[in-house]
């Protein structure tokens, strides 16, 4: 029985984990065909999280429904943002111009956020995140449980739309070389779009998971992007595959290091195991930067 704590941190890390590479995978989509980093990104889970929050509290809706309901308003924000902001800018300052933008857009939202929504910590209802289920001596939260379901599920999907669809093979093929793509008839700009909305939509889908399990406020999304930075070169930029698995590590090993560590340095864990991986293998663990 003495293992019993080691295997619950393990399970936990596995439940919180599948979160973070839900996170991650809208992330390294993004880079795998555009080659620009989404500064925005946290500020879009946050989005995610705020939308959840505010569906159970004023329509009571449950997380399915909102789950369902972020997937088209997080696809057309995520179109709007790259036609309107991120493709103006690429023509005319390059990667560099789209990294400025984007991180200046995460302080536009998260100031926007404070100023309506004020800076105060939000939580749902402890009678839905409190309830969990024993298995020989295993605590599974039902929260996270649900939470890994789903996350599963849209890591899925996505595998398999990437796959098995001509859209998901045209942003395989970008991500794998633009110009030989564009001289098979690939419309490229269309296909920047298509991912950065999905990017996005992920995003958001992934705030709708975490709400239950952390605080909402403005700047939670700052937390997260430090995390899909990690899980995404653990797992190798642009590798989908790369992100699940490399968020399953991320999470067991934050989780198991709490036990010995004190929870204040359990952000800074990340940080580590971020210059770890680029000084010891840039690549990632697992595969090669494409999608």
């Amino acid at each position: 029985m003495k293992f019993i704590p080691y295997i619950q941190a393990t399970v936990n890390g596995l439940l919180v984990g599948s979160l973070y590479s839900v996170i991650a995978m809208g992330l390294t989509i993004i880079f795998g065909v555009m080659r620009i980093i989404n500064m925005a990104h946290g500020e879009l889970i946050m989005l995610g999280m705020y939308a959840a929050f505010w569906a159970f509290t004023l329509l009571k809706l449950g997380q399915m429904a909102a789950l369902l309901i972020s997937l088209p308003l997080f696809l057309v924000l995520g179109a709007a943002l790259y036609g309107g902001v991120v493709n103006r800018v690429e023509r005319r300052a390059g990667e560099m111009g789209t990294l400025l933008v984007t991180a200046g857009l995460s302080y536009l939202v998260a100031n926007a956020a404070q100023l309506v929504w004020k800076a105060n910590y939000r939580s749902l209802p402890s009678a839905l995140t409190t309830r969990s289920l024993f298995l020989g001596g295993i605590s599974l939260n039902y929260s996270l449980l649900w939470a890994f379901v789903a996350a599963v599920m849209l890591t899925a999907v996505t595998y398999l739309f990437l796959i098995y669809t001509d859209p998901g093979r045209a942003i395989r093929a970008t991500a794998q070389d633009r110009e030989a793509a564009a001289l098979m008839g690939v419309r490229i700009h269309r296909i920047n779009m298509l991912a950065f909305a999905l990017g996005t939509a992920l995003a958001g889908m992934a705030g709708v998971l975490l709400t239950p399990v952390f605080y909402v406020y403005p700047y939670v999304g700052r937390v997260f992007l430090v995390k899909a930075f990690v899980v995404v070169v653990l797992g190798g930029m642009g590798s989908i595959l790369g992100a699940w698995l490399g968020g399953l590590l991320f999470g067991v090993v934050e989780s198991v290091a709490s036990m010995f560590i004190p929870s204040g340095y359990r952000d800074a864990l990340g940080l580590v195991v971020f210059l770890l991986v680029l000084l010891f293998k840039p690549s990632g663990l697992f595969g090669r930067s494409r999608v």
